[in-house]
């Protein structure tokens, strides 16, 4: 298919953008193949579609995604252990867990993700919807998938998405298990989270030791991978970074040998603000949060928030993902992350945007493939009624999605009335 975008406001997706008129976007099959002036005359064989002085600008790409989760939320804590042995029972339960990952990507799509990656689902399922979206047998976005991820015993996500490995070698053995199912970036989870704290005040205790991590790392770049952990805590920071973990997922507030070891290690951060609010700044009686959830989740909402904001300040690089599958986290709220970054980390609307499209497309090694409006991309991109760069709120509600080419008009997701009453109320 040749497809001719015009009458339409473009947004390029670079860090200084500004809004461009007068511009007439060329798409053949999967790639935008030139950016005309628009009174430049299209060429034969194009099907004109009029965005009616709409903003054009590239697909979302969300850096941290749980595909099985749907974000709903919860009156008390889940059992992930007890619903992931539930949902892999039997033939009958597993084709419904197939089903809501159909769902579920979709959603990320309809949205306006156009690229995500996945850190941490249930046993190989991560890469089997990458392969059948790629093979076109499932309407989603490109995925960058990671499957189960390692962690310990009593460790986060420990025997539901996380194998548990009781020392370095067994890790290792894990690392080569999930990639026969040729993964594209091994997780670790080397800190504990906000609702298995015994301490107030202090989440995200240590549990992986510092041998398992260093081994799991070694394994996983010997066959190619990059890894990512979770870490809400310095000293896990400090851990991961000294034995090769190559991005910090969540974060904590950073000493100055932590951003020491980030620019020595070429280390990413990966911001994740939309899972912390909720304990942190809800009120208990909506949360469900007792005392010290509430407590620790604000000092979690904390550290992210300076972690991003030195990290930017030393010019080590931030990636934006929502941890979708956490309480009042769905598949189609990443527009929530990006405003929270510009809200919580001072940053603008502008370099929040670009956070969020280019810049983390980069961050996964897919530059010279998405996240940005030029000849010889990927045709990935959304249309919304109004300019994000001044509010936006305007990414909630778009009227069309590109992926690959695919044309979406007016997507429509199902949402929960419950989740979008409270947190709206911080936007």
């Amino acid at each position: 298919m040749k497809q001719a975008f015009t009458n339409l406001i473009l947004l390029d997706g670079s860090e200084y953008m500004t809004p461009k008129s007068g511009h007439t976007l060329l798409v053949e099959e999967e790639r935008i193949t030139k950016i005309l002036p628009e009174e430049e005359m299209i060429p034969e064989g194009y099907e004109i579609v009029d965005l009616k002085g709409q903003y054009l600008l590239p697909g979302l790409v969300n850096l941290h995604v749980h595909i099985p989760a749907s974000g709903k939320p919860q009156k008390k804590p889940m059992d992930a252990k007890k619903m992931v042995k539930l949902a892999t029972a039997n033939p009958l339960t597993r084709k419904y867990m197939e089903h809501m990952y159909k769902v579920y990507c979709r959603m990320e799509l309809f949205s306006g993700v156009t690229t995500f990656r996945s850190v941490g689902g249930v046993e190989y399922y991560d890469t089997w919807i990458r392969d059948l979206i790629s093979a076109g047998k499932a309407v989603g976005p490109r995925i960058l998938a990671g499957n189960m991820a390692i962690s310990v015993p009593g460790g986060h996500m420990a025997g539901s998405l996380a194998y548990e490995a009781t020392s370095p070698e067994e890790a290792v053995n894990f690392v080569r298990k999930i990639s026969k199912d040729k993964p594209d970036l091994i997780k670790l989870m080397i800190t504990g989270g906000v609702l298995d704290a015994t301490v107030k005040g202090e989440p995200g205790a240590l549990k992986m030791s510092p041998a398992i991590v260093k081994a799991a790392c070694e394994e996983a770049h010997k066959l190619g991978y990059h890894v990512a952990a979770h870490v809400e805590s310095p000293e896990g920071i400090r851990v991961a970074l000294e034995n090769g973990v190559d991005t910090i997922e969540h974060g904590a507030k950073p000493t100055e040998e932590i951003l020491r070891l980030f620019q020595e290690k070429g280390a990413v951060h990966v911001a994740t603000l939309s899972p912390a609010l909720p304990y942190a700044l809800f009120d208990p009686s909506i949360s469900h949060a007792d005392e010290m959830s509430q407590y620790n989740g604000r000092v979690v909402f904390d550290g992210i928030i300076e972690c991003a904001k030195q990290c930017l300040a030393h010019d080590i690089p931030v990636g934006l993902g929502t941890d979708t599958g956490c309480p009042y986290v769905t598949h189609y709220d990443m527009w929530r992350e990006i405003q929270y970054f510009h809200k919580c980390c001072g940053v603008s609307k502008t370099f929040a945007l670009y956070t969020a499209t280019k810049r983390n497309a980069e961050l996964l090694g897919l530059g010279d493939i998405t996240g940005s409006i030029e000849a010889g991309k990927c045709a990935d991109f959304i249309v919304c009624e109004k300019n994000p760069l001044e509010d936006l709120t305007a990414l909630r509600r778009l009227s069309m999605v590109v992926a690959r080419g695919k044309v979406i008009r007016e997507p429509k997701v199902k949402k929960m009335p419950e989740v979008e009453e409270e947190l709206d109320k911080f936007i």
